[in-house]
């Protein structure tokens, strides 16, 4: 080859970005469907969430049979889940699994951090650059980057200078991690540090806790799957995944179809006392069907929990600084916990509040507050992440006129039915921003996603078209039906990443919604609506 020549670029017919649960499906069904495709993933392996988030502590927050894949019997039949809500190292052997079982690795180039997506109007083609210099071209691109995939890593002052190991949840070193006799330091209380604590709490000589903003925290309830359980489990896979499909999020609960208003004092404390003694997120999602719309039902699912904490931490001015006072229950997140306020009577911790003393800078042997210097062996990023759009905002997406992504989606984004936004031609994004499987348990709704979107570009290949992009009026009408659809829910009146709100990032407190909480069945049909229509609202040529 001459020096002046270039090698070919290879070219595909779908370009997937990510190799977690919702990557590896729409590779099986490209597959499935005859087309070529190609995964590019940062890391060395599959798992994308389960790969990253190494932490102690790290698991399911939703039942484990309900998140497995429900598209092979053949993985139904052979995989036994050992807890009920399985950890982080089981997660990912079920997803190295999953790509054995399949050769999914054959078609997945590994370490490919992608920079830049350029669409090519001259030939209705992707043009995907990666780090390594590395390009591919292809005919439809697909994200599969989930929207907790980008770690928000502060910017203290002498973080540099600290002179013993510090990280990032979500950058987790792969060797063992040992807290015995350690002092540590935990910056952060929200759903990754409520795990990540109770594990550092147990071992540890000191454990400093940095909290801002306590958070409503609910018992997880795990325990172990016994053979005879999986059997039974196994056997009733078919109705399982019939309810996580018709039910609000997903999840195998769904709301009480009883107002909490509606019902007497006694009845309504003794579902909150079921609930708060039962496993995962019924309290959350399972609860009356008017605690996460009305303000006065919130109020008594409020007042229940905060009386819970304040009788299970033992120092009752501590229990205060653990009780929200700007959120009622559930109306964000709700991190799940196994033992969390009971960390907070033992003797080795200490709760921080930066609200009375704030971090001034890192030193080298710990965190320097306003009133003092704490000292560490080792110091947890515990910051969350830059939610639903840092991972968009990570890759320079060009689209038509070589407008990017960022300037679009610059007020906040806009899509059509969650899966793909106007002036990016030939581009899908699963478990994209305004999105069903946003506020969902997530392998229900990216199963939905990856079978929708591969049956609509199975048909697009069968055909002479080339281009299909999406029409503005649809996409007005989706975004304004997303936005209607938070306005009843308490969510919207909470800052929150729900909300696109960040008080880590400098400038994000411009309030837009960015999941979808119509539900997954009125999702699913509208979806499906959309497709017996013709694919109405995509303009196809």
């Amino acid at each position: 080859m001459k020096e002046d020549e270039s090698p070919e670029i290879p070219s595909y017919g779908i370009v997937i970005i990510g190799a977690g649960v919702s990557g590896l499906y729409q590779l099986y069904k490209s597959r499935e469907i005859g087309v070529s495709a190609l995964v590019l993933e940062s890391g060395t392996d599959v798992g994308g969430t389960w790969y990253w988030n190494r932490y102690p502590g790290a698991r399911f927050d939703s039942e484990s049979y309900s998140y497995g894949y429900s598209f092979s019997q053949e993985l139904l039949d052979e995989w036994d889940w050992q807890e009920r809500f399985s950890a982080q190292p089981e997660n990912l052997r079920y997803l190295q699994h999953v790509s054995n079982r399949f050769s999914l690795s054959e078609d997945i180039r590994f370490e490919s951090i992608v920079t830049e997506c350029i669409f090519d109007e001259t030939c209705d083609e992707w043009e995907v650059h990666v780090e390594d210099g590395f390009r591919v071209r292809c005919r439809f691109l697909v994200t599969a980057i989930g929207i907790l995939s980008k770690p928000l890593i502060p910017d203290f002052e002498g973080m540099d200078d600290f002179k013993g190991p510090s990280f990032h949840t979500a950058r987790w070193p792969h060797d063992e991690v040992t807290f015995e006799g350690k002092r540590v330091g935990v910056i952060g209380t929200g759903a990754t540090a409520v795990q990540l604590i109770q594990e550092v709490a147990k071992t540890s000589k000191q454990l400093t806790i940095f909290q801002r903003s306590p958070n409503w925290c609910a018992p997880l309830h795990n325990s172990p799957i016994e053979s005879t359980e999986m059997a039974d489990i196994r056997s009733r896979y078919d109705d399982i995944f019939e309810r996580c499909r018709n039910s609000f999020s997903g999840f195998i609960h769904d709301s009480d179809r009883r107002r909490a208003l509606e019902v007497s004092p006694e009845e309504r404390e003794a579902l909150y006392e079921e609930l708060y003694a039962s496993p995962g997120f019924g309290i959350w999602i399972g609860n009356f069907r008017d605690v996460l719309v009305d303000e006065q039902a919130n109020a008594t699912l409020t007042d229940f929990i905060a009386q819970k904490i304040r009788e299970r931490v033992a120092d009752p001015k501590l229990a205060e600084k653990l009780i929200p006072t700007d959120h009622g229950f559930g109306t964000r997140r709700v991190p799940m916990e196994s033992g969390y306020y009971e960390v907070y009577n033992q003797e080795n911790v200490l709760l921080v509040d930066l609200n009375e003393t704030p971090i001034e800078k890192i030193t080298t042997d710990g965190i320097q507050c306003s009133d003092r210097e704490h000292p560490f062996d080792l110091i947890v990023y515990a910051t969350g992440f830059d939610a639903v759009m840092g991972p968009y905002n990570s890759i320079n997406f060009r689209g038509l006129n070589g407008r990017t992504l960022a300037e679009k989606w610059e007020a906040g984004p806009r899509t059509y039915l969650g899966l793909a936004t106007a002036g990016f031609p030939n581009m899908f994004t699963l478990v994209g921003p305004h999105n069903a499987s946003t506020f969902c348990n997530m392998p229900r709704c990216i199963e939905q996603n990856v079978e929708w979107v591969s049956t609509f570009i199975e048909q697009l290949f069968s055909s002479d078209i080339r281009r299909v992009d999406v029409e503005f009026e649809a996409e007005d009408d989706w975004t304004e039906h997303v936005h209607e659809s938070a306005e009843r829910m308490l969510f919207s009146k909470v800052d929150s990443w729900f909300m696109g709100v960040n008080k880590n990032i400098a400038g994000r407190d411009a309030r837009t919604f960015m999941l979808y909480v119509g539900g997954l069945p009125r999702y699913t049909e509208l979806c499906d609506e959309v497709a017996r229509d013709s694919y109405r609202g995509f303009v196809m040529s």
